[in-house]
């Protein structure tokens, strides 16, 4: 039997190691509290022609974009991301080449003729993020207005960016109206638009130069 002394000291080092237990068990259910409630998300705004990536509901960074123009039109709502693919093509839409590798149909999709020798080549669309259907958002080529067949493009390295920074299940809001002007920079009324993030601006993207969608 301990002695009386011992025995105390024995209850109160184990009393100590519950309360730490305790504490520890409290911080760590405080940290996965924290940790699920800071979110990482995506929206994109149609009528500005921009994409924000949100971290806790915070903009940290955006990128000007394409969007699907008329006719393929990017759609609203709410989505997540639904997978990542760094290296992806187009299994509906690129360019039919010549035999001697002429682009002969800039604006191709895969179910129109090919000319003997020639041959349907594919559209890049590096750093896909699928949010919806078919579309997601991906590297690629910005005339300076919504030019897509209803995915979100955006310049390479922000596409990276992005792509780094999203898992399976992001968040994905598409929202705002698409430009009916050839140029989303342009307003028929003319007053400055405010965005969903920063001050009220005007006209940003030059007019494009004549290079095929796909590029």
């Amino acid at each position: 039997m301990l002695p009386r002394n011992r025995a105390r000291d024995f209850r109160a080092v184990r009393g100590l190691k519950n309360s730490m237990k305790i504490a520890l068990g409290i911080s760590i259910f405080f940290c996965a509290a924290v940790s699920l409630h800071a979110e990482t998300s995506v929206e994109i705004d149609l009528q500005q022609q921009k994409a924000y990536l949100l971290d806790n509901g915070r903009p940290v960074l955006a990128s000007p974009i394409s969007s699907g123009r008329y006719g393929h039109l990017t759609r609203t709502g709410s989505f997540k991301v639904l997978e990542k693919e760094r290296t992806h093509y187009s299994s509906m839409y690129g360019k039919i080449v010549d035999a001697r590798g002429n682009t002969i149909v800039a604006d191709a999709d895969a179910e129109m003729p090919v000319p003997s020798g020639g041959k349907f080549i594919p559209a890049p669309m590096h750093y896909f993020m699928r949010f919806d259907g078919a579309d997601g958002m991906h590297a690629g080529y910005l005339p300076g207005y919504p030019a897509s067949h209803g995915c979100v493009r955006m310049p390479q390295q922000l596409a990276i960016a992005f792509f780094n920074s999203v898992t399976a299940g992001t968040p994905v809001t598409v929202f705002g109206r698409t430009p009916v002007d050839r140029y989303s920079g342009q307003s028929q009324s003319g007053f400055l638009r405010r965005p969903r993030f920063g001050p009220p601006m005007g006209p940003r993207f030059a007019p494009p130069p004549p290079f095929p969608w796909w590029r």
